[in-house]
């Protein structure tokens, strides 16, 4: 498919009463699109996914379309949501052990990428933690510090036994046995995800 008709098609499934902050809808996107305003159209129909929870196949569609126009960042991004789609949103407070108190040394990468382990509770038959995985993406900047706080959003790598964290829950991270640091979880939201999910 080409950009034009992949934006068309996620700009279709926009309700029409959904706007940004400055009133801008899936029509006014549609304006952009016969202009051949590509990455502008994209950048609007990014801020409208911000919304009410749109579908899997919007964030495909947007994640395709960005590829497409080689914004990695972008379709990086469109894919995380479409994960988030069918799993359900994690988001903390991360604050990272500083480097003098046996935290990382250098910064945490803002991406995506990096695949810590996290203490949320669990437990094994021995009373020992069962450390669960997720990706780590850092809100609004391309890494973290080291002794730094942000707010991250949370993939995991088996999204159903994340599915007991509540805002306020303190969870902790960890690259060795060590806490490398510590989230208070501020949104666990698994309301409107879209498939059944058979991990554990």
């Amino acid at each position: 498919m080409d950009v034009v008709t992949l934006l068309q098609s996620a700009s279709l499934l926009v309700p029409e009463e959904t706007a940004t902050e400055n009133d801008v809808t899936a029509h006014d996107v549609r304006e952009y699109l016969a202009h051949d305003e590509w990455e502008a159209a994209l950048g609007l129909l990014e801020e409208l996914g911000d919304g009410p929870p749109l579908p899997a196949a919007f964030w495909a569609s947007m994640a395709a379309a960005a590829e497409e126009l080689r914004l990695e960042r972008s379709a990086a991004w469109c894919h995380w949501r479409e994960g988030e789609t069918r799993n359900g949103v994690i988001r903390a407070d991360l604050t990272l052990r500083a480097p003098s108190d046996g935290g990382r040394r250098s910064p945490l990468p803002g991406t995506g990428v990096l695949r810590p382990m996290w203490d949320i509770g669990a437990r094994t038959a021995a009373g020992e933690p069962d450390y669960k995985i997720a990706l780590v993406r850092v809100e609004d900047a391309p890494v973290l510090e080291p002794g730094g706080r942000a707010t991250v959003r949370l993939a995991p790598l088996t999204p159903r036994s994340w599915r007991h964290l509540e805002p306020g829950q303190v969870i902790t991270m960890h690259e060795t046995r060590t806490v490398a640091g510590t989230a208070v979880v501020v949104q666990a939201d698994f309301r409107h995800t879209e498939m059944c999910l058979g991990d554990s």
